[in-house]
This record gives structure tokens, sequence and C-alpha cells, in this order.
């Protein structure tokens, strides 16, 4: 009677569970806060360590997650580590689960992806045979490897695809065939089954601009219901974000030099951008990850760094009121010109008040 009684009371839990509706996209992105990018690590090009960070530890994942973060984004490289057929080397795809292991151990939501990898994935018609086959590969395998993991680790198919040095708005050619790219990643991680068939997967715009995605992006086919979202980055202006040689070092209503400052991509500017992503995709149903931004620093410059906190945090908070997870890029390197916020080595905070900011304006 007691074993018929815990088998009933075993199958009505099952059931329940079962029965128990899954969080849309919509709800998980609400649910991921502040990101920040495990950047020039596990994507370097020659080893792990060979853009000079050092091997990644759980140390640093609790550091991020100490720090108010909840998501890491953790770009990757597959090709370098494959074999003539596209087998990812058992030691490698060891070495990625991991670190995966250890960012959830630490409490974050995790997002991996195919990096710039190489740049074999370029967008064209006669390349297209050729790279579908090998995404098509690449994924099954990731895929497969971590079906069990729940639904806080994300697959990301790719990376910033463009025709490498093309930065014009795209053809029709290359929009066909990259969406194409994200309908191979879709395919492939939904055949290899177990929680993979209803997990949260990022696809992207070409290039991951806002306009380009805005115009031209064609959501994939998914059976799964509510489980996409669309990925952007932002870089805006480029002079002040990246371009360390230019004299653009102030941002904002706040700026004094109008030398010193591009007004066109003001906090305006900002929102508008964000605002376009927006209508076209969270109003539907499909949030935003906003994969990476950030702002170099300018020691040579005095005042900048308040600049480049106040166009961080207006950033993040910008995209995160517009149904976008900002995800801040940080590729290690601390030093002058540079947008990392860590110690790689310690996990100590370098910039305290940047990582302040881009938390706080997320809550």
């Amino acid at each position: 009677m007691r074993l018929r009684f815990l088998a009933a009371t075993l199958l009505s839990l099952a059931t329940a569970a079962s029965a128990a509706p899954d969080i849309t996209a919509l709800q998980m992105a609400r649910q991921m806060g502040a990101g920040w990018n495990l950047g020039n690590s596990l994507e370097a090009i020659g080893g792990e360590t060979a853009w000079g960070n050092p091997p990644v530890t759980r140390a640093m994942f609790d550091a991020v997650r100490a720090a108010g973060f909840r998501t890491v984004r953790i770009p990757l490289a597959w090709k370098q580590y494959a074999d003539a057929d596209d087998r990812i080397g058992a030691a490698w795809m060891a070495r990625v689960t991991h670190v995966v292991d250890d960012a959830r151990a630490a409490g974050l939501v995790v997002i991996i992806n195919i990096h710039w990898d190489g740049g074999w994935m370029q967008p064209t018609a006669a390349r297209e045979a050729a790279v579908d086959a090998r995404l098509a590969t690449f994924w099954t395998q990731i895929a497969d490897n971590f079906k069990a993991y729940d639904d806080q680790l994300l697959f990301a198919g790719t990376n910033e695809v463009m025709v490498e040095g093309d930065y014009k708005p795209p053809t029709p050619e290359v929009v066909a065939v990259q969406n194409g790219f994200n309908q191979v990643f879709v395919d492939a991680v939904r055949a290899t089954g177990g929680n993979n068939a209803t997990r949260f997967l990022v696809v992207q715009g070409f290039n991951t601009n806002i306009d380009f995605t805005v115009a031209s992006a064609r959501l994939p086919k998914d059976p799964a219901r509510d489980r996409l979202m669309m990925e952007v980055h932002y870089y805006d202006p480029y002079d002040f974000a990246l371009n360390a040689g230019s004299g653009t070092w102030q941002w904002g209503a706040t700026a004094t030099d109008p030398k010193a400052t591009e007004p066109w991509a003001d906090e305006a500017h900002v929102d508008a951008q964000f605002e376009k992503m927006k209508t076209r995709f969270v109003d539907r149903g499909i949030p935003v990850i906003l994969g990476e931004f950030a702002a170099i620093s300018r020691t040579e410059r005095p005042g900048a760094e308040a600049y480049r906190i106040r166009w961080n945090r207006y950033v993040a908070h910008s995209a995160a009121t517009h149904g976008a997870v900002p995800i801040y890029w940080d590729p290690g390197s601390t030093g002058n010109h540079s947008s990392g916020l860590f110690d790689r080595k310690t996990g100590a905070q370098v910039y305290p008040a940047l990582v302040s900011a881009i938390v706080d304006a997320v809550k």
C-alpha cells in the first residue's frame, strides 16, 4: 500500500513537472542581469594563454559573480582543436566543459559560442556549403557534449559574421548566407535532443550591427517555442569606444569640448538604437543579447575616465530598459587604451567604479 502510494506520488510529481510551462526567452533575459565577457582567453588563436591572459580559474568567475554580474559570455575557438574532419579533440572539449562547470558553480548564467575562430565563417555563396557543413559538425558535437545541462547554459551560434574587412552595408547574397548560418546552427542543436530540444539559443544579425540587424535579420525556424534571442554589439562612436589614436575622449551631454566629442552618438542615439531593437525584436517576444560593449581607458587625458564610466553606465542602462542583456567586453588587459575590468591573475577589480556603474545600471 505504501509502495503504491509512493509510486502514485512520484508519478503525480513527475507529471506536474513535465506539465509546468517553461519560462520564455523574455523571462530568461530578465534573469540574466548584467553580463561580462571572458575575452581573449578560450578564443585565442594559438592556445588559451596566447593572447596574454593566464589560464581561466574558478576564482575569476567567483570574483565576477561577487562583483554583481550574473551572466558570463565565453568566446570560444574550435577549429584549431579539431582534426581534418572537424572532429573536436577530447582534451579541448574537456577543458571547455571544465570552464563552463566552474562558471556555473560560481552562480553565473553561461553563454558559449563559436567566436572568430580564425575567420573561416565567411558568408559568401562560394563558401556557403563548406561553412554550413563545418558549422553543423561543430555544433552537433558541442551540443551533444552539453545536452544534459540545464537552461542556465545558452548557445550562441556565431560571432560578428561578415566578409573579412568589409564593413559596408551587406549585399543580399551575404545576408542570405548569414541568415542561413543561423538556421544551420538551430537545426544542428535541436537535432541532438535532450535539453537541447528546448535550450535557449542566441542568433545574430549581420556583423552584430544594429542597423543591419533591424534591416535584414531573419529569424530561423525553431521547433521550440519562445526560446530564441537575437544578438548585437555596440561600440558607437568608434573613435570614443575603441580608437586609441583619435581625439574623441569626451561623450554625451556633459561634454565640454566640441572637438573632443561626437554629438551624433550621444544619449539620444543610444536610446534610438536600442529602441529599434525593442520594436523589431523584444516587442515580438525575442529578447536581445548585447553581446559586447565597452570603451577603452585613456589615462593620457585627464578627466577621460569620468566620460568612460558615463558611457558604459548609459549604454548598459538603456540596453536593459529596452529589453536587452548588456554583456561588457573585457579582453583581460587593464592598461591604457584597453577595456579590462579585473586582474585575471587575482580577480581583483582594477576599475571598481566602472564595475559598479555597469552592474548598478541594470538593477
